[in-house]
């Protein structure tokens, strides 16, 4: 159906992408700036009528546009490009791309609520209810006739209709179809052979009637159906004519309320609108003088950079040079006249890179090759701040590997000059004969040496004091450089963190001022609120436009300077922060962190150099073999001084160096070696010509060993006069017991202070030294155990037989090894690592290996005894006369073995022998009793037997220290089963 109406002219939208966009969120009831209408021109437009996108539906309501053309309604209604059918009617031309925006309440309309129809609803509600029970409870006439005549004739049409055939129901019934023709034209109703009878005529007639009869069905049925729908039909027509009414109505509403914007733009829009046009042709106008007088400033910069870098302002130079580039990509950017401008000042700047490396390196090279002596530790500081700041600025961070190299060739030249200055002063070198450093070094005597040794010490402490003030003045820049980089975060940080609350807070004013008056008039493209904010962006932009002017009445380098700081101080915090130039040079945090950590380590490097040039002064030294053959004290004092620098060193740069360490630890070893060999040959000289008797004890032994128990592990200071007065003693007296000695013992004694004083003097050789003790302390041990138990000393002394005095002083030598080693291992463990510790267990082993050597010779004076009881009992005859020979031999020789080893043992080592001897003597002879078979049953033998052993136990009691001795002699009997 095509309407007869035009349909009325439908606002289009006219922005950029065709649409007017509303908030979709209902919630949010922040107006933001109306957009343009379809009139809508851009700001300052050329030609009025040129750029407008369609006709203006104020100034074109009189003359024919797209606007008037007829539209289908079916057609607006099923828009075949929509992905759905929509319910609006108004919305289906609208386009795919409209979206539903919030209608903007009207200020002269009251806000109708549901509360303001509460009264109403309340009286009306219980009457409404009374009705809807009545209604259904007694329906109305027409409803109950209405009701039983739809029945009726639906009943009489569905009876009608069922005498149709299925087949003209179906919904693709079609003649064209040869089943179906069949179907309903039957050829068997008809003559095949062309004749017509009456039979088929009747046929045929039939069946036309019948057909007749089911179109008749379906036309009766058909306008029944209407008859049932004509008052919707009709209701549906008029209804149709009334929305035309209304829409004309409409359309001359519209129509006038055209005519009347149409006038209130001629007469109050224009005006305004010109104005504001006018006064954004100013601001361009401002801003493009501003404009030209900051290209005058920056056309000053190379001269100014060229004056700059003729004083050596390198940090001045390259402000200007940031600041002008910086300049030229944001304010200046695509001014034709500037556009080498760029590439000149990058060249500039990687010429000023490579005067600034130049510059460093001629600092630090005169900085560390001037004399030592000299007491300022500093040279030109501010100059070296200048050039590190630089470097900083321009990332140059491999400055430090210039540093490290120039230190590496100044520290060969300090150990050069030493010798040099060293051999000038000594005659007997001649310089001329003797060329190489090396061998003039080995040509001095050892205090010649050992005093150019302390000189090249000193130097290098001096030396290392230097770099370390250098480095310290870098690190400091360093770090300020990377706390003025976390400042400045901050203060953008707060300086954004202002700036959101001030947008914030503009942005609610002007929501709230714009609510209450007109939310856009569109002349020629101007938007009154484009043009409320032209005034608040102009404040914004003033300053950057008025910038240039105070700084650029000057073409002085200063007064660009001041351009530029005054330029970067007015910016507003929410473009650049304070210190937004700088930042994108800058070495970021992580590499401003990393270059103070290799400042660290360079001074680290330092000391190693220092090191690493000492260890070669040392092996030219050592080179043929004169440090080895230095005498204990003189290599004590070079460990000493060598120690001594690796303090200083280390309390200097905080750094253990291991070089200079292990050259010392290597000549230590070396030095070690020849002193263990030399004191381990003299105790196998010793061990070799000692005959095992007791020795006299001097007094200065005995010193020693007080001293040992005061906790003194040193060698005491000589003294002659005292020692001569004063007799030696029989015994050695230690913690108040009696220790009879051989002489070899007590050089051993003097020998093992020998190597703990060394450790004293040396701490870095304690673990070498200790293994070397153990070694001679095995060594004493086991030599010990060949010459006496072993009999060695009959063939290497000529001693004509290995006695129990002998066995017994033996002994007694090992139990005062035995007792000083825990006092040697209590003095080796603090000079030990608490690492270390385990190396202590080789004193635990020597230990066990000496007390098994004593109990050796313990056994093996009860096995002396133990075969001449076996020898004498074998032969013991239970006869008289009493006491029998047998005992009184046995006797004898109990009496022989107690004067031998009753002076060397103590009391408690004595008991315990002759217990052990006694246990031996029961043994054979209650095997010698069983063999006779007396047993203790009171008879004759067993008397005589009673009376022998009584003569024993009196004998053995009488001997001094065993009165108490408990023999138990009851256990030779057997017992009685």
């Amino acid at each position: 159906m095509t309407s007869s109406h035009s349909s009325s002219p439908v606002p289009r939208p006219s922005s950029s992408d065709g649409l007017f966009r509303k908030d979709k969120d209902p919630n949010s009831r922040q107006y933001k700036p109306a957009r343009s209408l379809p009139d809508v021109c851009p700001m300052e437009p050329t030609d009025p009528r040129g750029m407008c996108e369609g006709p203006s539906v104020v100034a074109d309501q009189h003359r024919w546009t797209v606007y008037n053309s007829k539209v289908n309604l079916p057609a607006a209604l099923n828009d075949p490009r929509l992905a759905k059918r929509e319910s609006d009617f108004f919305t289906k031309s609208w386009g795919l791309d409209f979206v539903d925006t919030e209608v903007m309440p009207s200020f002269y309309l009251p806000n109708i609520t549901k509360e303001h129809f509460a009264s109403y609803l309340h009286e009306i509600n219980q009457r409404e209810k009374v009705h809807e029970q009545c209604k259904n409870i007694c329906p109305t006439k027409d409803e109950l006739n209405s009701v039983s005549n739809i029945t009726n004739n639906h009943d009489k049409s569905r009876t009608a209709l069922d005498q149709v055939p299925k087949i003209f129901m179906k919904p693709d019934f079609a003649l064209d179809d040869p089943v179906t023709f069949n179907a309903v034209l039957p050829w068997s109703h008809f003559s095949v052979a062309g004749g017509k009878g009456s039979r088929d005529v009747a046929s045929s007639r039939l069946l036309q009637e019948k057909l007749s009869h089911y179109l008749d069905v379906v036309e009766v049925n058909i306008a029944h159906q209407i008859s049932l729908r004509s008052e919707a039909f009709f209701h549906a027509m008029s209804s149709q004519h009334e929305l035309q009414d209304h829409l004309r109505e409409t359309a001359r509403a519209v129509a006038e309320l055209r005519e009347r914007t149409a006038a209130m733009d001629r007469v109050m829009c224009e005006g305004p609108l010109r104005a504001l046009r006018l006064g954004i042709s100013r601001g361009n106008c401002v801003r493009l003088h501003s404009k030209l007088k900051l290209m005058a400033a920056v056309h000053q910069t190379q001269p100014t950079v060229q004056l700059l870098l003729s004083t050596s302002e390198f940090v001045g130079a390259l402000e200007l040079i940031a600041t002008t580039q910086e300049v030229l990509q944001q304010e200046l950017q695509g001014i034709h006249s500037f556009r080498h401008l760029g590439s000149q000042l990058c060249e500039m700047e990687k010429l000023i890179d490579k005067m600034m490396v130049a510059d460093f390196t001629t600092y630090i090279r005169s900085d560390l090759s001037r004399p030592l002596e000299e007491d300022t530790q500093m040279l030109e500081k501010d100059r070296l701040e200048s050039l590190v700041f630089g470097l900083l600025r321009q990332r140059k961070l491999d400055f430090l590997e210039i540093f490290s190299e120039e230190m590496i060739l100044a520290a060969k030249g300090i150990v050069k000059q030493c010798v040099v200055n060293a051999v000038s002063h000594i005659e007997e070198i001649d310089a001329e004969v003797v060329v190489k450093l090396a061998d003039q070094m080995r040509l001095m005597t050892f205090p010649q040496w050992f005093e150019l040794l302390k000189t090249v010490f000193t130097s290098f402490i001096l030396f290392l004091k230097r770099i370390k003030a250098t480095l310290n003045v870098i690190r400091n820049i360093v770090l300020e450089v990377l706390d003025g980089n976390q400042r400045n975060r901050l203060a953008e940080a707060a300086a954004a963190a202002e700036a959101a609350t001030e947008t914030a807070d503009a942005e609610v004013e002007t929501s709230l001022c714009r609510d209450s008056e007109l939310a856009y008039l569109t002349h020629e493209g101007m938007f009154i609120s484009d043009a409320f904010n032209e005034p608040e962006q102009q404040p914004g932009g003033e300053p950057r436009t008025s910038r240039p002017t105070t700084a650029c009445s000057s073409d002085s380098a200063s007064g660009t300077t001041e351009s530029s700081s005054s330029r970067e101080q007015a910016t507003p915090p929410f473009t650049r922060g304070p210190g937004m130039a700088n930042e994108d040079m800058m070495p970021s945090d992580l590499e401003l962190s990393r270059v103070a950590s290799n400042i660290q380590e360079l001074l680290y490097k330092a000391s190693d150099v220092s090191h690493d040039r000492c260890v070669k002064f040392l092996m030219a030294r050592a080179k043929d073999g004169s440090l080895e053959r230095l005498s204990s004290s003189e290599f004590v004092c070079l460990s000493q001084e060598v120690e001594s620098f690796m303090y200083n060193t280390e309390e200097l740069c905080c750094r253990r160096s291991v070089s200079l360490r292990g050259a010392l630890q290597s000549q230590a070893n070396r030095f070690v070696h020849r002193f263990h060999d030399e004191r381990k040959t003299k105790l196998s000289l010793l061990l070799d010509n000692e005959r095992w008797k007791q020795a006299d004890v001097p007094a200065e032994f005995q010193d020693l060993v007080n001293s040992i128990a005061d906790g003194q592990i040193t060698l005491p200071e000589k003294k002659p006069t005292a020692i001569e007065e004063r007799k030696p003693s029989d015994y050695l007296i230690v913690d108040e017991q009696k220790y009879a000695v051989v002489g070899t013992v007590l050089l051993l004694i003097r020998i093992f202070l020998e190597y703990c004083q060394c450790v004293n003097d040396i701490p870095s050789i304690t673990t070498d030294m200790l293994t070397r003790l153990c070694d001679l302390l095995k060594h004493f041990n086991s030599r010990s155990c060949q010459l006496v138990l072993g009999a060695g000393a009959l063939q290497v002394v000529g001693l004509k037989t290995i006695t129990t005095k002998n066995l017994a002083l033996a002994s007694r030598c090992l139990q005062l090894v035995v007792h000083f080693i825990p006092i040697i291992r209590a003095h080796f463990e603090t000079k030990l690592q608490p690492k270390q510790y385990n190396i202590l267990r080789h004193f635990d082993h020597i230990t066990k290996d000496y007390n098994d050597h004593i109990a050796e010779i313990s056994a093996k004076l009860v096995a002396i005894m133990d075969s001449l009881f076996e020898k004498m009992l074998s032969k013991y005859e239970v006869k008289a006369p009493m006491p029998s020979v047998c005992f009184r031999n046995l006797c004898k020789q109990m009496t022989k073995m107690h004067e031998a080893i009753y002076d060397l043992l103590p009391e408690e080592q004595t008991q315990m022998l002759f217990l052990r001897i006694n246990a031996s003597f029961k043994f054979h002879l209650k095997r010698q009793l069983a063999r006779f078979g007396v047993i203790n049953d009171g008879g004759p033998q067993h008397g005589l037997v009673m009376v022998d052993i009584a003569f024993y136990t009196g004998n053995v009691q009488a001997l001094k220290s065993l009165e108490k001795l408990d023999l138990n002699l009851g256990e030779i009997w057997e017992q009685k089963r």
